[in-house]
């Protein structure tokens, strides 16, 4: 089995068109075929259906398909480790982060890391956190900033780092469509309009997980955005989200009310002034437990965390982050 065999499989896959997927390789359609057929020969299996000129995968396709990305991914950070070895002059981080990071801290950590290496490329993925450990699994990233507790227990080391708080988003300026409280309990979304992330985003899960826990199914007004729709639906008055309130910094055209558990609804008042526990959701550095982290992906590791332990002391984090890592 030769790499480029994996290669030119995973490109037919992608495309499901040999012509098609040459002419992205840049080689001739009848070589890439011919590689094609020597790899199902010596798997003893067809990994394509070619019926009518229609390209579908077969169930030993559908097996190889997640083995190959991670094996050429694998390939590829070894050849940018052997080539960081120079002193961190060249090479590559992968970073995945949700996009409530990603609209937060996450740029002042990209600079001060550019700044001391320079000569590093920075690829950043935004996403849901499933989509994250998904592409973390499979080699397409180094690291990734995603929620715990992870679903499935994917081979991941993972580094607690921070602590947000969720709030209900609401716009501010339509008094009484959202009642103004110090604080909304998980019941109190009964029969609101909710607009709601895409299939991905942890914060769908867990919004639909807790109304159902309190007897409930929600209702949405809107479904399938990504954070910054997600928030310009509830701007213009399709309803109300739960999100991480660090998002709402610079958008003055909405509120946030702190979302409470029912047991600590009864003692918020006693909190109120200093600050409420609430519902808090816990963000992790992770890498894959199989793979030795590049030297830029370490170096990255090392910046991320200097700065947070540097903000905490500062007490410079966005509102309603907290930072879980000591000096």
């Amino acid at each position: 089995m030769q790499l480029q065999q994996l290669a030119y499989f995973v490109a037919v896959a992608e495309v499901r068109h040999f012509t098609q997927a040459a002419e992205i390789l840049r080689v001739a359609q009848p070589s890439l075929s011919k590689q094609i057929r020597a790899l199902e020969t010596e798997l003893g299996a067809s990994l394509f259906s070619r019926a009518r000129g229609n390209i579908t995968m077969t169930p030993a396709g559908e097996a190889l398909l997640p083995l190959a990305k991670r094996i050429l991914a694998d390939v590829d950070t070894a050849r940018l480790e052997v080539q960081e070895l120079a002193g961190l002059r060249r090479g590559r981080v992968r970073l995945g982060a949700t996009p409530s990071l990603c609209a937060g801290l996450l740029g002042d950590v990209l600079r001060r890391f550019h700044d001391a290496y320079p000569g590093i490329r920075l690829l950043v993925e935004e996403g849901g956190s499933r989509d994250l450990v998904r592409d973390l699994v499979r080699g397409s990233l180094d690291l990734a900033l995603v929620i715990l507790p992870l679903h499935g227990d994917p081979p991941l080391d993972t580094t607690p780092i921070l602590r947000e708080h969720l709030v209900v988003a609401s716009p501010a300026g339509t008094p009484g469509r959202v009642p103004r409280r110090s604080h909304l309990r998980i019941e109190d979304l009964r029969n609101r309009p909710l607009v709601m992330f895409r299939s991905g985003y942890d914060l769908r899960e867990a919004t639909i997980g807790a109304c159902r826990a309190a007897g409930f199914e929600p209702r949405f007004a809107v479904e399938g955005g990504e954070m910054d729709a997600v928030l310009r639906f509830v701007e213009a008055g399709l309803g109300i989200a739960v999100v991480p309130s660090m998002v709402l910094a610079g958008r003055p055209g909405l509120r946030g009310t702190p979302l409470v558990l029912a047991e600590q609804a009864a003692v918020h008042d006693v909190h109120a002034r200093g600050g409420h526990p609430g519902l808090l959701r816990t963000i992790a550095l992770a890498h894959r437990k199989d793979v030795d982290l590049t030297h830029a992906a370490r170096a990255f590791q090392e910046t991320l965390l200097a700065f947070l332990v540097e903000a905490g002391e500062k007490d410079s984090l966005p509102a309603g982050v907290e930072t879980l890592v000591t000096p």
